[in-house]
């Protein structure tokens, strides 16, 4: 377990913080240039998207918290700076969905999961500087959630609004997704980051909104046969998809436990923690011979792309399993998947990680190294909690 933590640390800040460091940050017009492809070509006049830079924040946030290091901070602090400077509606309160690469707004839509991960990023940086304006961001980004996108008739988050808290037609938070009213993948990251503020914030309202987001999960996302996550559904909870998600399924166990952690609530802790470990098993389906998880499955076809991001939760959901059950067949998965990332997935030449390897073994250089959803998030936060981790088993 120590050289499991010793190796992912120095992953961590060696290889992926520095790549975000010396690559990414725009000395230029503010804040981090938004492209670098798959072949390491840095597209400075790309768009820069809202997810890439709360991702930052949260990241660089996390990784001074932990660590202390005075770069880290200032990374954390431009990425605060310019969400506030640039991202932010001044008239409409919340975050744009994008912007152009001298920070003008080029899509002023609402996406609730964006909103988020702005709540997301302010509450760690708070966590990390206890910087009084962080925290009232985080609050005020937790009432903009709660009036404007909360379903208070059937529960849950619809995915998307106009700039002005409208209804708007098309809600697809990409190209990949369905255009329905909600969605798991919103759900989860509205989730995470109420958590996260619970943990600055011990507010009854916070804590009646977390309530009810893991009853959302219980009773309607996750499956209650299979134990994978249905993906999509209309405003009233129903849904056709069949879907599965390897990567979600398994960030979604640990989540959902740490969301219930919180809370104090030990029996509800405890089933919790039942279904979490559920969730991982099922999601073990997507597992490969060589360690690594697939992508995703529809109607029996597995996707087996390995992508950078389903990894790295493989590794934290599975570690999780391990501390919660002490089953060594979880620390085994979490190891083995870790082996898969340094011989697959790590770029030992240019720093970070690819977007993927191929089914056929061959590596993605087309998708992006770094971008809109390419970010130091998922595979910076593997390496933290894995970190921080304390198992006694």
């Amino acid at each position: 377990m120590q050289k499991f933590q010793e190796e992912l640390y120095n992953e961590l800040t060696s290889n992926i913080l520095p790549y975000w460091i010396n690559k990414l940050t725009d000395n230029e017009n503010g804040g981090f240039y938004g492209r670098i492809d798959g072949q390491e070509n840095l597209h400075k006049q790309a768009n820069k998207g809202v997810v890439l830079n709360a991702r930052i924040l949260w990241t660089f946030s996390a990784a001074y918290r932990a660590n202390k290091h005075p770069q880290y901070l200032e990374t954390a602090t431009r990425a605060y700076n310019y969400m506030k400077d640039f991202f932010i509606d001044k008239e409409y309160g919340g975050v744009y969905w994008e912007l152009d690469y001298t920070g003008c707004p080029v899509n002023t839509r609402k996406q609730v999961y964006a909103q988020g991960f702005a709540l997301y990023g302010f509450s760690e940086y708070y966590r990390a500087t206890g910087n009084p304006e962080a925290l009232q961001l985080s609050k005020d980004f937790f009432g903009l959630i709660e009036k404007y996108a909360y379903d208070p008739e059937n529960e849950g988050y619809i995915e998307a609004l106009q700039r002005n808290w409208q209804p708007i037609e098309d809600m697809r938070l990409s190209a990949k997704d369905a255009n329905e009213e909600k969605s798991m993948n919103t759900h989860l990251h509205i989730l995470e980051p109420y958590t996260n503020l619970l943990r600055i914030w011990n507010n009854p309202s916070v804590l009646q909104a977390q309530k009810r987001l893991i009853r959302n999960f219980t009773e309607h996302i996750v499956h209650p046969e299979t134990k994978h996550l249905i993906l999509f559904f209309n405003r009233k909870w129903q849904s056709n998809y069949t879907i599965v998600s390897y990567g979600h399924d398994i960030e979604a166990a640990w989540l959902l436990y740490e969301a219930a952690e919180v809370l104090g609530d030990e029996q509800l802790l405890e089933d919790v923690k039942t279904l979490a470990v559920e969730i991982v098993e099922a999601s073990y389906e997507g597992l490969q011979s060589d360690g690594s998880m697939a992508y995703e499955s529809d109607g029996g076809h597995i996707d087996k792309d390995r992508h950078w991001w389903v990894q790295a939760e493989t590794v934290v959901g599975s570690m999780y399993a391990y501390k919660l059950t002490g089953k060594q067949k979880y620390f085994d998965v979490a190891v083995n998947c870790w082996q898969y990332i340094k011989k697959h997935i790590l770029d030992k030449k240019n720093g970070e990680w690819i977007w993927s390897v191929y089914a056929n073994g061959m590596p993605n250089t087309t998708d992006d190294k770094a971008g809109f959803w390419k970010c130091p998030y998922h595979n910076a936060r593997m390496c933290m909690e894995i970190r921080e981790m304390r198992i006694f088993v």
